[in-house]
Protein backbone atom coordinates (compact mmCIF):
# COMPACT_ATOMS: atom_id res chain seq x y z
CA UNK A 1 0.00 0.00 0.00
CA UNK A 2 1.35 3.84 -1.10
CA UNK A 3 -0.26 6.27 -0.63
CA UNK A 4 0.18 10.09 -1.94
CA UNK A 5 0.43 12.70 0.93
CA UNK A 6 -1.57 15.73 -0.64
CA UNK A 7 -1.08 18.14 2.39
CA UNK A 8 1.05 18.48 5.10
CA UNK A 9 -0.65 20.89 7.73
CA UNK A 10 0.78 22.49 11.18
CA UNK A 11 -0.43 25.54 13.27
CA UNK A 12 0.06 27.60 16.17
CA UNK A 13 -2.43 27.68 18.88
CA UNK A 14 -4.73 30.57 19.05
CA UNK A 15 -7.85 31.99 20.77
CA UNK A 16 -10.93 29.83 19.80
CA UNK A 17 -13.62 30.41 22.04
CA UNK A 18 -13.40 32.56 25.01
CA UNK A 19 -10.44 32.37 27.49
CA UNK A 20 -10.10 28.68 25.25
CA UNK A 21 -7.06 28.49 22.97
CA UNK A 22 -6.59 25.97 20.12
CA UNK A 23 -4.55 24.65 17.21
CA UNK A 24 -7.06 23.36 15.77
CA UNK A 25 -7.00 25.83 12.73
CA UNK A 26 -4.14 24.29 10.40
CA UNK A 27 -2.32 25.68 7.35
CA UNK A 28 -0.41 23.67 4.36
CA UNK A 29 3.01 24.23 4.32
CA UNK A 30 5.81 24.15 1.81
CA UNK A 31 8.90 22.09 1.61
CA UNK A 32 9.65 19.62 4.20
CA UNK A 33 9.73 19.78 8.07
CA UNK A 34 10.94 17.52 10.22
CA UNK A 35 8.85 14.49 12.06
CA UNK A 36 10.02 13.87 16.19
CA UNK A 37 8.94 11.86 18.98
CA UNK A 38 5.83 14.69 19.64
CA UNK A 39 5.24 15.36 16.18
CA UNK A 40 5.90 17.55 13.08
CA UNK A 41 7.84 20.65 14.00
CA UNK A 42 6.02 24.01 13.81
CA UNK A 43 2.77 22.58 15.29
CA UNK A 44 1.01 23.25 18.39
CA UNK A 45 -1.87 22.00 20.72
CA UNK A 46 -3.21 24.26 22.86
CA UNK A 47 -4.54 21.39 25.81
CA UNK A 48 -1.77 18.99 26.24
CA UNK A 49 -4.58 17.15 28.81
CA UNK A 50 -6.28 15.84 25.91
CA UNK A 51 -4.23 16.94 22.47
CA UNK A 52 -0.64 15.78 21.10
CA UNK A 53 1.87 13.59 23.46
CA UNK A 54 3.60 10.45 22.22
CA UNK A 55 0.56 8.61 21.30
CA UNK A 56 -1.01 11.06 19.65
CA UNK A 57 2.01 13.16 17.34
CA UNK A 58 0.36 13.24 14.08
CA UNK A 59 -3.70 13.36 13.17
CA UNK A 60 -4.44 12.18 9.78
CA UNK A 61 -7.82 12.62 8.30
CA UNK A 62 -8.87 11.39 4.61
CA UNK A 63 -9.80 13.92 2.08
CA UNK A 64 -12.43 10.43 1.08
CA UNK A 65 -14.57 12.28 3.41
CA UNK A 66 -14.85 15.43 2.40
CA UNK A 67 -17.32 15.06 -0.35
CA UNK A 68 -19.68 13.15 1.73
CA UNK A 69 -19.41 16.22 5.01
CA UNK A 70 -19.85 18.46 2.16
CA UNK A 71 -23.49 17.13 1.67
CA UNK A 72 -24.02 16.13 5.07
CA UNK A 73 -23.35 20.22 5.84
CA UNK A 74 -24.63 21.86 2.78
CA UNK A 75 -21.40 22.89 2.08
CA UNK A 76 -19.06 25.12 4.48
CA UNK A 77 -15.86 26.67 3.59
CA UNK A 78 -13.87 24.88 5.54
CA UNK A 79 -14.47 22.11 3.06
CA UNK A 80 -12.66 23.49 0.07
CA UNK A 81 -9.17 22.53 1.28
CA UNK A 82 -7.34 20.53 3.51
CA UNK A 83 -7.06 21.36 7.34
CA UNK A 84 -10.96 21.21 8.44
CA UNK A 85 -10.45 18.62 10.68
CA UNK A 86 -7.17 19.68 12.46
CA UNK A 87 -5.37 17.40 10.42
CA UNK A 88 -1.62 17.10 10.30
CA UNK A 89 -1.90 14.69 6.77
CA UNK A 90 -4.03 14.72 4.22
CA UNK A 91 -4.39 12.05 1.65
CA UNK A 92 -6.97 10.12 -0.35
CA UNK A 93 -7.10 6.77 -0.98
CA UNK A 94 -7.35 5.61 2.69
CA UNK A 95 -10.28 5.94 5.03
CA UNK A 96 -10.35 3.79 8.69
CA UNK A 97 -11.48 0.66 7.05
CA UNK A 98 -8.45 0.08 5.28
CA UNK A 99 -6.20 0.23 7.95
CA UNK A 100 -5.28 -1.14 11.84
CA UNK A 101 -4.20 -0.52 14.76
CA UNK A 102 -0.67 -1.27 14.92
CA UNK A 103 -0.19 -0.65 11.12
CA UNK A 104 3.61 0.89 10.60
CA UNK A 105 4.10 3.37 7.86
CA UNK A 106 7.01 5.16 6.06
CA UNK A 107 5.82 9.20 6.24
CA UNK A 108 8.12 10.96 4.42
CA UNK A 109 11.08 9.45 6.03
CA UNK A 110 10.03 8.80 9.25
CA UNK A 111 8.54 5.98 10.93
CA UNK A 112 5.20 6.00 12.42
CA UNK A 113 2.77 3.86 13.78
CA UNK A 114 -1.18 4.32 14.06
CA UNK A 115 -1.94 4.51 17.87
CA UNK A 116 -5.89 5.08 17.64
CA UNK A 117 -9.12 6.85 16.08
CA UNK A 118 -9.64 10.41 16.92
CA UNK A 119 -12.29 10.84 19.31
CA UNK A 120 -14.26 14.12 18.37
CA UNK A 121 -14.53 16.66 20.96
CA UNK A 122 -16.79 20.26 21.35
CA UNK A 123 -14.14 22.26 19.02
CA UNK A 124 -15.08 19.98 15.79
CA UNK A 125 -18.40 21.68 16.49
CA UNK A 126 -17.35 25.15 17.62
CA UNK A 127 -15.15 25.30 14.24
CA UNK A 128 -17.55 24.23 12.21
CA UNK A 129 -20.59 26.30 13.72
CA UNK A 130 -22.79 23.19 14.08
CA UNK A 131 -22.77 21.55 17.30
CA UNK A 132 -23.73 18.41 15.91
CA UNK A 133 -20.64 17.50 13.81
CA UNK A 134 -18.64 15.68 17.01
CA UNK A 135 -22.19 12.95 17.05
CA UNK A 136 -21.98 12.63 13.62
CA UNK A 137 -18.38 11.78 13.65
CA UNK A 138 -18.98 9.33 16.12
CA UNK A 139 -22.43 8.01 14.74
CA UNK A 140 -20.70 7.81 11.34
CA UNK A 141 -17.29 6.00 12.06
CA UNK A 142 -15.49 9.32 10.14
CA UNK A 143 -13.00 9.68 12.63
CA UNK A 144 -9.49 10.21 11.34
CA UNK A 145 -6.71 8.30 13.07
CA UNK A 146 -3.40 9.40 14.76
CA UNK A 147 0.00 8.45 14.48
CA UNK A 148 2.79 7.81 17.20
CA UNK A 149 6.70 8.38 15.44
CA UNK A 150 8.70 5.38 15.88
CA UNK A 151 11.72 7.02 13.92
CA UNK A 152 12.44 10.54 13.51
CA UNK A 153 12.32 11.81 9.88
CA UNK A 154 11.09 14.49 7.71
CA UNK A 155 8.11 14.90 5.21
CA UNK A 156 6.56 16.86 2.43
CA UNK A 157 3.90 17.46 0.94
CA UNK A 158 4.10 14.93 -2.81
CA UNK A 159 6.29 12.33 -0.04
CA UNK A 160 4.31 8.67 -0.24
CA UNK A 161 2.87 7.11 3.33
CA UNK A 162 4.05 3.34 2.48
CA UNK A 163 2.66 0.50 4.56
CA UNK A 164 5.81 -1.28 6.44
CA UNK A 165 4.07 -4.04 8.76
CA UNK A 166 0.62 -4.73 9.55
CA UNK A 167 0.74 -6.77 13.01
CA UNK A 168 -2.89 -6.75 13.78
CA UNK A 169 -5.33 -7.34 10.55
CA UNK A 170 -8.28 -8.02 12.54
CA UNK A 171 -8.17 -4.42 14.31
CA UNK A 172 -9.39 -2.10 12.08
CA UNK A 173 -9.32 1.68 13.20
CA UNK A 174 -13.10 1.52 12.15
CA UNK A 175 -13.80 -1.31 14.14
CA UNK A 176 -11.65 -0.19 17.49
CA UNK A 177 -13.52 3.43 17.47
CA UNK A 178 -17.18 1.78 17.02
CA UNK A 179 -16.36 -0.99 19.94
CA UNK A 180 -14.48 2.45 22.37
CA UNK A 181 -16.42 5.14 21.50
CA UNK A 182 -19.54 4.36 19.01
CA UNK A 183 -20.68 1.85 22.01
CA UNK A 184 -20.30 -1.28 20.12
CA UNK A 185 -18.58 -2.90 23.27
CA UNK A 186 -20.97 -3.00 25.56
CA UNK A 187 -21.93 -6.17 23.12
CA UNK A 188 -18.39 -7.52 22.91
CA UNK A 189 -16.49 -7.79 26.11
CA UNK A 190 -13.99 -10.38 24.92
CA UNK A 191 -12.92 -7.71 21.97
CA UNK A 192 -12.95 -5.38 25.26
CA UNK A 193 -10.63 -7.64 26.83
CA UNK A 194 -8.17 -7.73 23.98
CA UNK A 195 -8.25 -4.51 23.26
CA UNK A 196 -7.12 -3.45 26.94
CA UNK A 197 -3.91 -5.94 26.69
CA UNK A 198 -3.05 -4.37 23.34
CA UNK A 199 0.11 -2.83 23.70
CA UNK A 200 0.16 -1.00 19.93
CA UNK A 201 -3.03 1.09 21.37
CA UNK A 202 -2.70 4.24 22.75
CA UNK A 203 -3.06 3.96 26.61
CA UNK A 204 -5.87 5.88 26.66
CA UNK A 205 -7.83 4.07 24.82
CA UNK A 206 -6.53 0.52 26.83
CA UNK A 207 -8.02 2.57 29.51
CA UNK A 208 -11.19 3.22 28.37
CA UNK A 209 -11.22 -0.47 27.01
CA UNK A 210 -10.62 -1.74 30.02
CA UNK A 211 -13.30 0.79 32.30
CA UNK A 212 -15.58 -0.41 29.77
CA UNK A 213 -14.99 -4.10 30.86
CA UNK A 214 -15.39 -3.05 34.26
CA UNK A 215 -18.72 -1.27 33.64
Amino acid sequence: MSIAIDAVLTGKARAFRGDEASAIGKTPFEGARAVRRLGIDGDEQADLTVHGGVDKAIHHYPRDHYGWWAEELGGHALLTAPGAFGENISTEGLVESDLCIGDRFRLGTALVEVSQGRQPCWKLGHRFGIASVPATVVTTGRSGWYYRVIEDGAVAAGDALDLIERPLPEWSVERVFRLLIGGAGKREPGALRELAAMEALATTWRARAAKLLAS
